[in-house]
């Protein structure tokens, strides 16, 4: 009885351990994201002092080309690192690629406070990746996506160098690319949902090598969370290999997904080499199934 006892004495414990941990982790990833966000402010700010005093004739005509440097040294004397050339440049560049949102404010010309002119929901190194994008509207569209998507300055960079952005447009009008390019990609029917290409270097598959279907398969399940994030918004894994029966025929799909956003099944089907009207034929009887579904032919070539 006295053991019992002790167990449950120990799991009530255990139990109070683990709810003032979560309510530690919490309060410190608070005080992280507030002190981030005080750090990418300050440095827009650093940004439209930098741009506002070079405005200045005068004051231009004194300093000229040495302002920056001039800045940097009295800045690292007084604050020590982080006041480098190449990182004023930055800030600079940060405020001119990151203007002011027009508000309310602004327009009745009333005074503003500096977060309602500009909210930072990322990180200055997620920020410092946006700045190599030379496109306002590409670099507006990977913002959006990595505040959506939650990124990881990792993940933005690969989007970046995959060329996100262009695949997605390729298919699209102009209004159309506007519109992605303000609120990141937007998903109302399949189509939207698909790449084209589709970009999978994270699998490091050998190009002189010659794979069969099942090991790009294998392939693809041991690099899963990296496949979703490729993938698109919306994706959930459901199974490999499964069989279904259309008119006493039996079908065995590659992969199985399903799009939340879409609310429909997305069967996969993997081919090696260039695609032709037979591997059409083949996925082509599973879009009449009883479940809403689509299918998609991934070719490796």
């Amino acid at each position: 009885m006295k053991r019992i006892d002790k167990s449950i004495a120990t799991r009530i414990y255990n139990n109070l351990v683990g709810r003032i941990a979560e309510i530690l982790t919490k309060a410190r990833t608070k005080v992280v994201r507030e002190i981030n966000k005080a750090q990418v402010l300050a440095y827009w700010e650093i940004g439209r002092e930098i741009v506002e005093f070079e405005q200045k004739g005068k004051a231009r005509g004194e300093y000229g080309e040495r302002l920056i440097g001039r800045l940097s040294e009295d800045m690292t004397k007084k604050f020590g690192r982080g006041f480098s050339s190449t990182n004023l440049k930055m800030m600079r560049l940060f405020y001119q690629s990151f203007p002011v949102r027009q508000t309310l404010s602004d327009e009745s010309q009333k005074p503003q406070t500096l977060s309602a002119k500009f909210e930072p929901m990322l990180s200055w190194s997620h920020y410092c990746e946006l700045l190599k994008v030379d496109e306002p509207l590409a670099r507006s569209f990977y913002e959006q996506e990595a505040i959506q998507n939650n990124w990881s300055v990792r993940e933005l960079k690969r989007q970046i160098n995959s060329m996100l952005f262009e695949r997605l447009a390729l298919s699209k009008d102009t209004k159309a690319v506007m519109k992605m390019a303000k609120k990141g990609q937007i998903i109302e029917k399949p189509e939207d949902a698909i790449k084209d290409p589709y970009i999978l270097e994270f699998l490091n598959l050998k190009e002189e090598s010659s794979y069969t279907e099942r090991q790009l398969e294998q392939a693809l399940i041991d690099r899963l969370q990296y496949f979703l994030l490729e993938f698109g918004k919306g994706f959930s894994f459901v199974a490999r290999q499964k069989r279904i029966t259309i008119a006493n025929r039996h079908y065995y799909i590659d992969l199985v997904f399903y799009n939340r956003i879409l609310r429909c099944f997305v069967l996969i089907d993997l081919k090696t080499g260039e695609l032709d009207h037979s591997d059409i034929g083949q996925i082509h009887p599973v879009r009449y199934g009883k479940e809403k579904c689509h299918a998609l032919c991934i070719c490796f070539t």
